[in-house]
């Protein structure tokens, strides 16, 4: 990806729960973030309303930008998986940038996730760095679950590919994983994976372990469940936390094997950091390894959870900056 000259432009990762937005600049052939917003998407009907705010805000007016969205983009528009916002590039147009771009979060994520500070970087296990011509994947749990990769060579040529990865079907790992995903079926026709690992599939799955256990449990807020079991992780908050954290670990081996990320895995999302102590004594590491005949590779491959608050917004200025070249 080449590097343009500086200019001022505009970077946005817009989620299903918070937009944030900032001016970027291009230091040195880095990203460097200045002007930082972030509101709740609530707080404006509209996405078009939200980015018009933030720029009535700035003293410097950009030209142009790339925003990062929760959901795929097609043909310039995006209806937000997530969110009742919806925009278009032809209506961003209107408020004085062009060019102007919507990109899918991930992938944003994709192109962030190599620029950022290594003590922005927590390691959940495997060696300190991977191959740095393989593939690397960023995947990971908030208001939903999010998956993208970036292909890479040895000549320095790198492509990032959104996905919708997050929507795969979810795949049990034992029998008490069997149970759930037979649980969960009785309310979805279909159990992707985002049904379990994002901040509602949470609630689904204490759920489930509550059903399985014979028990009742009156909680209807991740957050709860979240507070408890880093408080008392012997509970049964803790012991949802605890599978939620390994059926994550799967995940991310899954993903490692289909896109050969040999280059590392980067957990990314809003849930990851703030359970970091956690997730490092769960079964995370394990279950990314546990994968028969291929253990060895899957021991090679570092994972790593993206501290970085503007990850996503470090991806889209590389982004915006190489379309203006």
């Amino acid at each position: 990806m080449t590097v343009a000259w500086d200019r001022t432009l505009l970077v946005g990762d817009v989620g299903g729960t918070n937009a944030r937005f900032a001016l970027a600049h291009m230091v040195e052939g880095r990203p460097v973030l200045e002007h930082h917003q972030s509101f709740p998407a609530s707080e404006h009907p509209t996405f078009l309303g939200g980015v018009k705010a933030f720029l009535d805000g700035c003293d410097i007016k950009p030209t142009g930008g790339v925003l990062a969205v929760a959901g795929p983009v097609t043909d310039g528009e995006i209806d937000l998986t997530n969110s009742p916002w919806r925009v278009s590039e032809a209506e961003l147009q209107t408020l004085g940038l062009n060019p102007v771009r919507l990109i899918n979060d991930f992938e944003a994520l994709a192109w962030g996730a190599p620029v950022v500070p290594a003590d922005q970087l927590a390691s959940l296990g495997g060696p300190a760095a991977g191959d740095p011509h393989a593939a690397i994947a960023v995947l990971g749990p908030g208001t939903g679950f999010g998956v993208s990769a970036l292909a890479r060579d040895d000549q320095g040529r790198e492509i990032a590919m959104p996905t919708e990865g997050g929507h795969a079907c979810f795949a049990p790992g034992d029998p008490i994983e069997d149970e759930i995903l037979r649980i969960l079926r009785r309310r979805y026709e279909r159990v992707s994976i985002e049904r379990l690992i994002c901040g509602p599939g949470l609630l689904n799955m204490h759920r489930a372990l509550a059903e399985i256990d014979g028990r009742e449990t009156h909680i209807d807020d991740p957050a709860q469940i979240t507070a408890e079991a880093l408080e008392t992780p012997n509970s049964h908050c803790g012991a949802t936390l605890a599978r939620f954290c390994a059926i994550l670990g799967a995940v991310a081996g899954d993903i490692a094997l289909t896109t050969g990320a040999r280059g590392g895995v980067y957990i990314a999302g809003g849930i990851a950091p703030r359970i970091l102590p956690f997730l490092k004594a769960s079964p995370f590491r394990e279950r990314f390894e546990r994968k028969g005949r291929f253990q060895d590779y899957m021991a090679a491959i570092p994972t790593q959870v993206i501290l970085h608050k503007h990850a996503a917004l470090l991806g889209a200025a590389r982004v915006a900056f190489a379309s203006e070249g």
